[in-house]
């Protein structure tokens, strides 16, 4: 398949007529080829129409048809081949495993929520049947379902060329829940864009949708995402980025004749606390495995482990020691794009110019462009809490470590969090108690908790969270990731006393559907 530079609005390809676009091989500052033009309002205003025309077809699609949809684009990207991972790897600097273990996991995310659509669990189907004799008064039959919400707004992430893309974790359950999606593609990847999207504008001509189900725009600016949030036919959006242009779309969405959610994942530090007795048994294991957390993929996690607190002694300076000496072996690692690579250095050089900061170890230089050099850095605690710059998230391979007088501290320190996608605990038995003083916090500053693991990866199930309290998202009631995303594209609808012939299949008599329901209170299939 040949990459066009263009855009896909619903069966049409279209060239762009706003401001060049041109990836960037950030490994050797090469402009790769074609170049994209951005779209514009009116060409946003078509793909929102084609979404609005097609959601009263695609809402109402069966289970099997939906399910059959989603993997048919999980076959369709499978179908293109070494051309995807070669531009993939071209436009992010990533290697060709972790490419190739992207695709794998897209595929799976839109496989599993084809198993979500089948199940009908999201459906969260209730029936209250009729109490005509009920004293003293009758009660009516009410039964409820939930709904999509309309055509959705996604927005492609820099991180994650392919998982949280085109066809990544906000698509699939958006389409999955029966919602239209237009994706605005990032621009550090527009031609692996334009692959994934003509592979999703494929299975939805395989599968005679209409053909407003998927459209796919580029722009440089804000005009076009901007242009999306404000439209009228869109009803909710799906955004991960930074902190500073997720609150923006937030702002656009509230300000709307009409509001709509915005599901914005943005910024999270992941503090791992290390227990006493954990540091006295393995203290320098632990050291290893941080470290190789934080270099993982040149630290370009949204679950990246930027803060660690630990308990001063012999026990930590041990850690320091064997962590910053695995560190400083550690070679460079090209970061995904030269706008990325200047923040990092930004913020690196932030760190080690404040005067409440200690440089504890750096790993190997490099003069080649755009390369993650890892760093380490000490303060403490009192310091950390003074100082609000110490909990910004540097995006990169480096952490700050934060000592405290006993584990008594970590709570109080905790309290001084913002909101974070997670928290990790290093411990052993002999630390469960001062772990449990230290997890009521936890729960409210994180979305996810994690015990003798180090937060970067994230699982694609049924029981994942990633989610968390402002700033990690801006509803702290969702996850991006795992089955329950779903669940940020529907609403609830309840229906009084409708005939059964008027009744959706999910709350007819006979559960038509075979899916698990409500029935006046038991849970019945």
């Amino acid at each position: 398949m040949t990459i066009l530079g263009e855009m896909l609005i619903g069966a049409r390809a279209v060239k762009g007529t706003n401001g060049p676009i041109q990836a960037i091989n950030p490994a050797t500052d090469e402009k790769l080829e074609p170049a994209f033009n951005g779209g514009t309002e009116a060409d946003v205003n078509s793909a929102a129409e084609l979404a609005r025309a097609a959601f009263a077809s695609y809402r109402d699609t069966s289970p099997e048809a939906r399910a059959v949809f989603l993997e048919t684009c999980a076959d369709e990207i499978l179908a293109l081949g070494d051309e995807l991972v070669e531009r993939a790897m071209a436009e992010s600097g990533l290697p060709r495993a972790r490419i190739e273990g992207e695709r794998g996991r897209t595929m799976n995310q839109l496989r599993l929520f084809a198993s979500v659509v089948r199940a009908g669990n999201y459906l969260d189907a209730r029936i209250d049947p009729a109490m005509p004799d009920r004293q003293p008064l009758p009660r009516a039959d009410l039964r409820m379902r939930n709904i999509p919400l309309g055509p959705v707004a996604v927005f492609g992430a820099s991180n994650f060329p392919l998982a949280f893309s085109v066809a990544g974790g906000d698509t699939a359950s958006a389409l999955a829940a029966g919602c239209p999606v237009i994706v605005k593609a990032h621009s550090a990847h527009p031609g692996t864009s334009e692959l994934v999207g003509r592979a999703l504008q494929k299975a939805v001509a395989k599968c005679e949708l209409h053909e407003g189900v998927f459209s796919l725009i580029f722009g440089s600016g804000n005009v076009v995402g901007q242009a999306l949030v404000a439209h009228p036919q869109i009803k909710a959006v799906g955004f991960t980025g930074s902190r500073s242009g997720g609150t923006a779309l937030m702002n656009i969405a509230a300000n709307r004749p009409e509001p709509i959610p915005v599901y914005a994942e943005m910024s999270s530090i992941n503090p791992v606390f290390l227990m006493p007795e954990a540091m006295k048994a393995r203290g320098e294991s632990i050291a290893e495995g941080l470290v190789g957390s934080l270099l993982m993929g040149a630290g370009q996690f949204c679950t990246n482990p930027g803060l660690v607190f630990a308990v001063e002694g012999d026990d930590f300076d041990r850690f320091l020691e064997k962590a910053s000496a695995t560190l400083k072996d550690a070679g460079t690692q090209t970061m995904l794009t030269p706008g990325i690579h200047q923040a990092y250095s930004k913020g690196v050089d932030q760190l080690s110019g404040n005067g409440r900061v200690t440089e504890a170890a750096r790993g190997q230089g490099s003069d080649q462009p755009n390369q993650c050099q890892a760093g380490l850095f000490v303060t403490t605690a009192d310091n950390f809490i003074a100082d609000e710059s110490l909990s910004a998230e540097v995006f990169g391979s480096t952490s700050l470590v934060v000592t405290c007088k006993s584990a008594d501290d970590f709570a109080r320190v905790a309290e001084h969090l913002e909101g974070q996608l997670t928290a990790t605990l290093q411990l052993d038995d002999g630390d469960i108690d001062a772990a449990r003083q230290l997890l009521p916090v936890l729960e409210r500053k994180a979305g996810r908790i994690l015990c003798n693991g180090y937060p970067t990866g994230v699982e694609v199930c049924h029981a994942m969270v990633h989610g968390g309290p402002y700033p990690a998202t801006s509803d702290s009631r969702t996850t991006s990731v795992g089955s329950a995303a779903i669940q940020r594209f529907v609403r609830p609808v309840c229906y009084q006393d409708l005939p059964e012939a008027l009744l959706p299949e999910a709350i007819r008599d006979g559960n038509p559907l075979s899916i698990r329901r409500l029935v006046d209170g038991q849970d019945q299939r």
